[in-house]
């Protein structure tokens, strides 16, 4: 039986905590606030809305292939990360020497190495799952483009279908997001590799990092600042 010490037990706990907490407390804000992702999603609807208007719509196909992929790449690089880690478990001596050398870093005991790489393995292949769901709604929104009415048809809800159409990009931009957060918060859990308080401490840095990038960033004022189509009151 091995020792584990009772801040090894904790610090995963606060990071789920954080993971789990700034998920609900974002999707909860964004109701009530700007954020990224809720601004994103009114310049989505302005974007159908001006494809609706297009006889050639080229471009939109084009910028929904970029998205495509980028998403694509993020899904392959996450699946290269997981074999890494895989292999990583077979070389535990090599790598707790290199940690070891590493100032105020803990040793770890064979179990707890092996639980420490299952949580990364556990982190990207959820990722991975965000991703290519993404990847899947975002092929879903190409064909949404394709079978969108010519300008000149009158006999559809033009409205209704812009809306669905960017609800649907929507969706897979949320996907997306909650892919790029677990990368972020997949490097917290590499600070466990050092001591439990390094994992706490940077498991509430990505909090604050998200928080200030979601919900407090130049690029939300400047998304704000340019949003010419909302309605003046």
């Amino acid at each position: 039986m091995y020792e584990i010490s009772i801040i090894d037990i904790v610090s995963p706990i606060w990071f789920f905590a954080c993971w789990i907490g700034y998920s609900l407390f974002a999707e909860h804000k964004s109701k009530s606030k700007s954020s990224l992702l809720s601004v994103i999603n009114e310049y989505r609807l302005a974007w159908m809305h001006q494809m609706l208007k297009r006889e050639n719509r080229m471009m939109d196909a084009t910028l929904i292939g970029n998205l495509l992929r980028s998403i694509s790449f993020f899904a392959s690089t996450t699946i290269f990360i997981v074999l890494g880690l895989f292999t990583l478990l077979k070389y535990r001596d090599e790598a707790s020497g290199i940690l070891t050398s590493i100032p105020y870093a803990s040793p770890t005991t064979p179990i707890l190495w092996e639980v420490k790489i299952f949580l990364l393995v556990v982190i990207f292949i959820y990722t991975f799952f965000k991703y290519t769901w993404s990847l899947r709604q975002y092929n879903y929104a190409c064909a949404i483009v394709g079978a969108a009415p010519m300008a000149h048809d009158q006999n559809v809800d033009r409205e209704t279908y812009a809306v669905n159409s960017a609800k649907l990009i929507g969706n897979a931009a949320k996907h997306f997001n909650m892919g790029l957060r677990a990368y972020y918060f997949g490097l917290a859990a590499l600070s466990w590799f050092v001591n439990g308080w390094a994992f706490i401490f940077v498991s509430s840095f990505v909090v604050w990092v998200l928080y200030r990038r979601e919900f407090r960033s130049l690029a939300l004022k400047y998304m704000n600042d340019a949003a010419i189509f909302r309605t003046k009151k």
